[in-house]
Formats: structure tokens, sequence, C-alpha cells
């Protein structure tokens, strides 16, 4: 086969995935929110029309969540949630799902884990130059936030949302590590379908979850990085199945005047969580898990080791 193949899999922005086969996989990669992307397939070399038959179940499943809740895009999900606000309004299954995640998160957290508090982000730019805010731009926002002003709920198959005006949903903070699982899930229920023994990793920007052993039973090998990404990984681990995912401020920050303001915002300040780790990596059953315990972790602040022993999960922590 040849060094590299493109799928032909169109996308109005994202350039099409490569694929190649790496002596013992198949390594498709790809863009997707704002992140490089990868699929790892197990599957012997004859098999390339199989692995790119999944290859394009998961990266359409992936762009397909990117355009639905990114709110870069136009008459998707997320534009609709924002047009219908002050008033309940149909939502599809996915999207309640993914608000009783969210909620859960916030239950747990103390209300420090908020969906509601991207409007902070019209106040903060975190690239690394720019002027922090002054306590007047937070005092404006403050009102827009919190998630116990909205409402959701379930009549049988009929699911509503209530969006209080001048607030807004953001579900960057849930939506990557949703779309590792579901591009992973599906692979598998094809493979299974299709009867075809297969072993698979996703990884979405350094969120990941994989399927369990390779077919030769080895562990698939991955690495964190640290914070500072001039040295050399943090660790390197052998994954056998599950989710991993990191949080941490390597690339969003904002340094002035000799202070790193940390992208971790708390929703009830506006301000970054004081003394938060610069990074944590947390594995657990599956990505959307990891990336909530590992964003809570950040949340807790100076406890946040506290709060990942309490969870009984494998977590690496990097702190200032």
């Amino acid at each position: 086969m040849d060094h590299m193949q493109q799928l032909p899999i169109y996308h109005p922005i994202h350039p099409n995935p490569h694929l190649e086969f790496r002596q013992s996989f198949f390594q498709i990669t790809f863009q997707a929110m704002a992140s490089d992307c990868e699929l790892l397939i197990d599957l012997p070399e004859e098999r390339i029309g199989f692995a790119k038959h999944l290859a394009d179940i998961a990266v359409r499943e992936v762009w397909r969540i990117e355009q639905k809740y990114s709110r870069y895009q136009d008459s998707n999900t997320f534009t609709r949630i924002h047009q219908q606000t002050g008033r309940w309004q149909n939502i599809d299954e996915e999207t309640y799902r993914l608000l009783a995640f969210a909620d859960q998160g916030w239950q747990i957290s103390d209300g420090l884990f908020d969906l509601t508090s991207g409007v902070l982000r019209s106040v903060w730019s975190f690239d690394g130059k720019s002027q922090p805010p002054s306590q007047a731009d937070l005092d404006q926002l403050l009102p827009r936030i919190g998630w116990f002003k909205l409402d959701y709920r379930k009549t049988g198959d009929k699911a509503e949302l209530l969006l209080p005006e001048d607030m807004e949903l953001d579900f960057g903070g849930i939506g990557k590590e949703y779309a590792v699982d579901r591009a992973l899930g599906l692979m598998l229920a094809e493979a299974q379908a299709d009867e075809t023994p297969v072993s698979a990793l996703v990884n979405l920007g350094g969120d990941m979850a994989c399927s369990g052993l390779r077919l030769s039973e080895e562990s698939w090998k991955v690495a964190i990085e640290r914070p500072d990404t001039e040295k050399n990984s943090l660790a390197l681990l052998s994954l056998s199945g599950g989710g991993l995912a990191t949080s941490g401020d390597s690339r969003r920050f904002l340094l002035k005047d000799g202070v790193r303001y940390s992208h971790v915002l708390n929703p009830k300040t506006g301000w970054p969580v004081d003394n938060a780790p610069r990074s944590v990596t947390v594995a657990a059953p599956s990505c959307a898990q990891s990336g909530l315990i590992a964003t809570l972790a950040l949340l807790q602040g100076p406890h946040a080791e506290d709060f990942l022993k309490s969870t009984g999960l494998r977590y690496w922590l990097v702190s200032n």
C-alpha cells in the first residue's frame, strides 16, 4: 500500500484525513475541534478497506459533534438554542444527555463546573499577552452566569430546555471528551457487527480512549505532555482500556507583570482559580469521565490532589 493515503471525506473547513500503516496498525490523522487528532486501528495490513470504513465512521462522528455544538458554526444546535432564550424550547435526546452530564459536574463541584460561564471569554483572552479584565468588566458578566438559573426537563420522549435571556451555554468543556467516546463506540459496534476482531484508540488533542489491549495482547503506549512542552514527556503510560484526559494551562494562560493567570476560571468570581495545578491527567472508564474529573480537580485549586485521591482513580498532577 502507499505510504500515506487521503481518506475521501469532504469537510468545508478541515482537510481530508490521512491514513498510514505503521508496522502493525493503521494511523489516521485529521483535524477537529482546534486540535490535532488521530485514530489508531489495530488490523492486519490487508484489511485496509475495513480500516478506511471504520475511520470514515469515526471521523464523521467527531465532525458531526463539532458542527452541532460549536459556537463558531451557523445554523447548528448551539445557534438555535441561543436564538430561543427566555422560553421553553425543544431539544433532542443527545443534548438532554449532555446537559444531565454537565449537571452532575455542577453538583459535584459545588457550582464550580458551570457551562454557563463561557460568557467570561468576552473579557478574558488567554493568548499569553493580553490584559486581565477589570473588576467592573467582570461585575457586568457575573449576573449572566449560574447553572441553577436554567432548567431542563424530559416528559416521555419530549426534552425541553429553558435558558434565561442574556445567558449562554458553552459545550466546549465536555464536547471533545464526549466525541472521543462516541467515535470509539461506533467503531467497535461496526467491528462487532462485521464479526471482525479489532482494537482501537481515539485521540483528540490529547484526550483519548481505547477499546482494550491490542490484538497482540500488548497495551497501547501513550505519553503525557509536561506543561512546559520543551521538556520530555511527563510519563509514558500503558493504556489497556478506558479513557485518559488532561486539563491544564500549558497553552492557555495570560502573563502580565510577572503574574501568570490560568484559564481555569471560578464562575462565582470570574477570576482564575487560585493555586490551581499546572496540569492534571486522569484515567477513568471513559474519556468523558476522565475529562470531567481532571477539570473538577483544577477547580479545587490547592485542594486538587485531595479531591483526586478521594475519587480512587489513577492520576498524574503537575503543580506550579
